[in-house]
Parts: C-alpha cells; sequence; structure tokens
C-alpha cells in the first residue's frame, strides 16, 4: 500500500481546513463586528490545542487509524467509540455539503447565474461532489497529487492578500461594533463557533494514519505544521478582508475575498482570486472526501459499522463508504439550499463543527485516560483538561437548533447501533 510523506500528510490537514471556512466566514462574522475577529483568535488557539492533542496521543498510539475514534474506543470502550465515530461520520458529509455551497459561491463570479438561481446552484454543488468522489475512487496516488497541488495553488494567494492587501485596510471597519443584539460573551461564543469551523481538518491526519510514513513521529509533525500555517494564513487573510468593506456590505457578499482582492488592485484582480478559492474549496472537497472513505473504513474494520464500508476497490480504496457519504452530503446541500446561500452555508459548517466537536471532547479526554497515574504526564492531563473545556464552550456556543439537529442525527446513530447489535445477537 502506498505510503504518504510528511509533506503529503501536511498538505492533507493544510488543505482540508484552508478551503470554504476562510472564503466565507467573513461574511458570516460580518454581524458581530470587531468581535468577530476575537473569535478567530479565540479559534486559532483552540485549534492549537487539538493539533498539539492530536500530537500526543499520535506518541501513545501511533497504530490507531480512525483517529479521534480510535482513541476514544481504545480509551472508553464500543458504545463511545461508536457514537464519536457516528458524529464525526455525519460532521464529514456535512463538511462536504457546504464546502461544494463555497464553490459554487465563487463559481457565481465566473458564471452569475450560480448566484441567481438556486436549482442550477444546487445542481451545480452536486455536480462537484460527484466529479471529486470519481476522483478519490481511482487511488491513493491521484488523491495526494490533487492535495498537494491545491494546497500550493490556495495558499500563496491567500497570503497576498494577507500581507499585499494590509496597507488597504481601513481600521474603522474592523472597529466596527457590528449588528449583534448580544451581549459581548455571546457573539464572542458565537463567532469562535463559526471560525472553529475552519479548522476542522486538524484531526486528518490522525485519521489517515495507516496511510502514513512513520505515523508514530509524522502524525503529529503534519497537525502541528498544518495547523501552525493554516493560522497565520487565517489571520492575516481574514485582517486584510474585514477591513476592506463596512461590516454591512461584507454581510451580503457571496465571494468576499474575491470583491476585497478588486477593492484593493481593481476589478481586474476579483476572477484572480476567485479563481484561487476555487482551488481552495476545490482541494478541501478532494481531501474531507479522501476521509470520508478512511474513517468509517476503521470503524467498519472494528467491526462497528457494516462490513461494507471496509470494502476496498482494485486501488484499494473503500469507495461504498465514499459513495454513500457523498449521496447523504448531496441531501443535505438540497435540503437546504432554499435558502441564501451564506444562510445555508453557516447552518451547515454549524452542524458540522457541533458533530465535530463530541469527537474532539471525547479525544482530549481519553488523552487525561492514557496519561492517568504516569509520572509525567502532568503537562499531558492538563493539556487534555484545557482542550475538553474549550470543546465544551464552543458546543454551547452552537446554538438551540443547532444542537436539536445534531441530537437528532446522534439519537438516529444510537438507534441504528442499538438494532444492529440486536440482531447480531439474534443470529
Amino acid at each position: 500500500m502506498r505510503k504518504l510523506g510528511l509533506g503529503a500528510g501536511t498538505a492533507l490537514v493544510t488543505g482540508n481546513m484552508i478551503g470554504s471556512g476562510i472564503f466565507l466566514l467573513p461574511a458570516g462574522l460580518a454581524v458581530y463586528g470587531r468581535l468577530g475577529l476575537l473569535g478567530w483568535c479565540c479559534a486559532s488557539v483552540g485549534a492549537m490545542l487539538l493539533a498539539a492533542v492530536f500530537r500526543r496521543l499520535a506518541t501513545l498510539q501511533p497504530e490507531a487509524p480512525g483517529g479521534p475514534y480510535a482513541y476514544v474506543r481504545r480509551a472508553f470502550g464500543d458504545l463511545p467509540g461508536f457514537a464519536v465515530a457516528w458524529g464525526y461520520w455525519v460532521s464529514i458529509w456535512c463538511t462536504n455539503a457546504a464546502i461544494a455551497v463555497a464553490c459554487v459561491g465563487y463559481l457565481g463570479v465566473f458564471f452569475p447565474a450560480l448566484a441567481n438561481d438556486p436549482v442550477l446552484a444546487a445542481s451545480a454543488g452536486v455536480g462537484l461532489i460527484v466529479l471529486f468522489t470519481s476522483i478519490n475512487a481511482a487511488g491513493v496516488r491521484e488523491v495526494a497529487a490533487v492535495q498537494v497541488a491545491t494546497t500550493v495553488l490556495k495558499v500563496l494567494p491567500l497570503l497576498a492578500v494577507g500581507l499585499l492587501g494590509l496597507p488597504f485596510v481601513d481600521a474603522s471597519y474592523l472597529w466596527a461594533e457590528g449588528s449583534f443584539e448580544g451581549s459581548a460573551f455571546g457573539a464572542v461564543t458565537a463567532a469562535t463557533t463559526l471560525t472553529l469551523f475552519a479548522f476542522l481538518g486538524v484531526e486528518s491526519a490522525a485519521i489517515s494514519s495507516a496511510r502514513l510514513q512513520n505515523p508514530d513521529r509524522n502524525v503529529g509533525r503534519a497537525s502541528v505544521l498544518g495547523t501552525l500555517l493554516t493560522v497565520v494564513v487565517y489571520l492575516l487573510g481574514s485582517v486584510a478582508v474585514m477591513g476592506a468593506m463596512p461590516p454591512e456590505v461584507l454581510a451580503d457578499s457571496t465571494a468576499p475575498f474575491a470583491e476585497a482582492a478588486g477593492a484593493f488592485w481593481g476589478e481586474s484582480a476579483r476572477p484572480i482570486m476567485a479563481g484561487a478559492a476555487v482551488m481552495a474549496t476545490l482541494g478541501a472537497l478532494n481531501g474531507w472526501l479522501f476521509i470520508q472513505g478512511e474513517f468509517p473504513m476503521a470503524a467498519a474494520d472494528d467491526g462497528l459499522f457494516p462490513a461494507a464500508f471496509a470494502r476496498r476497490n482494485r486501488s484499494g480504496i473503500p469507495f461504498i463508504g465514499i459513495a454513500l457519504s457523498s449521496v447523504l452530503a448531496c441531501a443535505v446541500l438540497l435540503f437546504k439550499f432554499s435558502d441564501s446561500l451564506v444562510d445555508t452555508f453557516t447552518f451547515m459548517m454549524t452542524l458540522s463543527t457541533l458533530s465535530a466537536l463530541v469527537p474532539y471532547l471525547l479525544s482530549a479526554l481519553a488523552l487525561r485516560r492514557f496519561l492517568k497515574g504516569k509520572s509525567q504526564g502532568t503537562a499531558g492531563r492538563f493539556l487534555g483538561a484545557v482542550t475538553a473545556a474549550f470543546c465544551a464552550w464552543v458546543i454551547f456556543g452552537c446554538g438551540g437548533e443547532v444542537l436539536l439537529y445534531g441530537g437528532i442525527l446522534l439519537g438516529i446513530g444510537l438507534v441504528l447501533h442499538a438494532a444492529r447489535n440486536t440482531l447480531r445477537s439474534r443470529a
């Protein structure tokens, strides 16, 4: 089986994180004004905490394909392991739906009909998911090549906006009040919840540990390096974009980075940045489709998911898991696309974040369990406690509607798990 090196592993982490989140989030955060940037900072700290947790877990459990799921199952047993596997799997296909929505938003710069016709936009989103499902079916070599190329093509334009756009920033836009009507704490909590979506993928190397060379070293290195690069790119780019337009204008933008580039360097820069955004979202979609096959495959290998998820095609790819997840992603996309693009994206990314936060929280607690009673584990246990507290805070910030939908999806998973166990016991 072909193995990925440190560079490809870091590209997988960075490529999965730098995608739809950074390119549409400035519009979603505009309502919070200056507190939106504080939310970015809080989410960045949380992402680095999570990267440190997964680095430590990879050292303690180097052979653990499935990442968060495998760690939690080994620490707490099958039922918590299944809850994490189910919740994270839901998060993956919700993430892919959100990424497809963001990509369609930037394609609207080149094809204006996509911005005005919901049916056409939804069809385009479904088409993108189908296309990259086919690419993932071809094999690991093809996935890695696409991931490395798209990561380079999207990081460089983002850095250009972040660095070269800073002289054009209007500080009054950054320091605007925003239109959020709640408390400052509520605004920061909500902004942190939204921005954490942009860091989903910090665990990508851990999930794909079976595909990485020297996983005991490279999983942790790829997680930390990929997250650090992402934090730098995000903060620079967000300051530049949020300082380029008044919050009330930014809030209605479906392509904020492209519009910021146009404000900085003229209208000719707008399609160039939109093209970079398209590459970014396509790279993220490619990487997350890879993960949506690897993750349920690991759970199926352990007997917690149906065996069909573990079946490989001739290229060694668990295509059934990828295909079924893609069908569900398309269903979620079509279900919410009657709303505005930004509202659709915001809902799906918040639901995706909630579905990933429970695995993150339990992974932090798993680190504490693995280090319990070890004389040199004090720092690791403290890291696990702080990270778990951060995850609990962000879960609180997801809001009632998203918590309701997340609870329903988790309940469905637990019912299916119980029914499957009942059928097994009777067989």
